[in-house]
């Protein structure tokens, strides 16, 4: 069955209960595996104090800071996995950004900046944070993110994201390949709309989360555990021919036309 133990794991992106990387964290943990995880460094500490509070029941053996748009610290991070573990099976890439003024209107007039910014913190840093971990994962390893059904399809207020989410299931495939002959595989989840933190900056989130409780084959959405689950199978063995996809856990909402 599903076993994790011996498996050392980095999540990022868990800003508070309601995060999709949480529910990834938990479920990781319940399969056995040993976590690091990362937070948002802030001047008041407050993202540390609270997300150090909430993980530790999971009793993390890593807890770094790691602002993805510094460099510095995206080396400090793996340099410190190098040094306590020597080695990472697993990747788990739970972060994105978009300014809320970007979200919404028309997407013509998103600005230039809002647009880099976007892309940088919800696309590249897969990229900068998997060539972190590539020499890492000296045994083979799994790298695992979170898109949306934005990425392939026009969502309303979705805008810049989805051009982000769209560039980000093309960098799963040509990590996959670039990573396969070294035994790493990488994989996205497309999870269907969940109220975190993130999907609040979302215009009429809760609308079309009742949409998909209408709509969707299972007439619900899902849960962060559920997404948890699929991540951890996509981390185990029991995925170990799988790599470049991206498998939608949105209770079959993708699958329909009207």
């Amino acid at each position: 069955m599903l076993n994790l133990t011996g498996k050392k794991a980095l999540v990022t992106g868990i800003a508070n209960n309601r995060s999709i990387a949480w529910g990834i964290a938990q479920q990781l943990h319940k399969a056995g595996a040993e976590l690091g995880i990362t937070y948002l460094p802030d001047e008041k500490g407050r993202f540390e104090k609270k997300v150090a509070e909430l993980v530790e029941p999971l009793n993390p053996s890593l807890f770094l800071p790691c602002d993805v748009q510094n460099d510095s610290q995206i080396q400090s991070t793996f340099e410190a996995i190098g040094d306590k573990w020597g080695k990472l099976d697993i990747l788990i890439h739970c972060l994105a950004f978009a300014n809320k003024d970007d979200l919404s209107g028309d997407f013509s007039k998103t600005t230039r900046a809002g647009f880099t910014q976007a892309l940088e913190i919800s696309t590249y840093s897969l990229v900068q944070l998997a060539g972190a971990a590539k020499p890492l994962m000296t045994e083979g390893g799994s790298i695992v993110t979170l898109t949306y059904l934005g990425g392939v399809k026009v969502i309303p207020n979705y805008n810049v994201m989805g051009i982000a989410k769209s560039g980000l299931e093309m960098s799963v495939r040509y990590l996959a390949s670039e990573l396969g002959p070294s035994n790493i595989r990488v994989n996205a989840i497309s999870a269907g709309p969940i109220r975190t933190l993130a999907s609040s900056a979302v215009g009429g989130i809760l609308d079309m989360i009742h949409h998909v409780e209408e709509i969707a084959p299972l007439r619900r959405t899902v849960t962060q555990l559920e997404v948890g689950n699929a991540a951890s199978f996509l981390c185990s063995d029991l995925s170990s021919g799988i790599t470049g996809q991206v498998l939608y856990v949105d209770a079959g909402y993708e699958i329909m036309g009207m």
